[in-house]
């Protein structure tokens, strides 16, 4: 009968052993959980961040060109199109 007792002793020490694990195991995941969303934020951040700085890259391209510098006078004119045909479609929408 000690026999039995000890085998109980020693699966209730290991199970609780387990348990332990267990818990700190899914502490560790929610607290690599919460990176993963923190560094999520900071990739979308990033993404918007670098769309802002290629509009203004945009932008600015579209300026020099304006301004004669022959390098991009093709762009240039291929953009002024674009707005222009983009006015266009404006105005036959609202005179409808």
């Amino acid at each position: 009968m000690s026999e039995l007792v000890e085998i109980v002793d020693s699966l209730e020490n290991k199970i609780s052993k387990v348990l332990h694990k267990l818990e700190l195991q899914a502490q560790a995941n929610s607290k690599l959980e919460q990176e993963l969303q923190v560094l999520k934020d900071k990739l979308v951040e990033a993404n918007k961040s670098a769309k802002d700085w290629e509009e203004k890259y945009d932008s600015l391209k579209l300026a020099n060109s304006m301004l004669g510098s022959d390098t991009n006078k093709t762009e240039a004119k291929l953009k002024i199109n674009s707005l222009i045909r983009e006015l266009d479609h404006c105005i036959s929408q609202l005179a409808v």
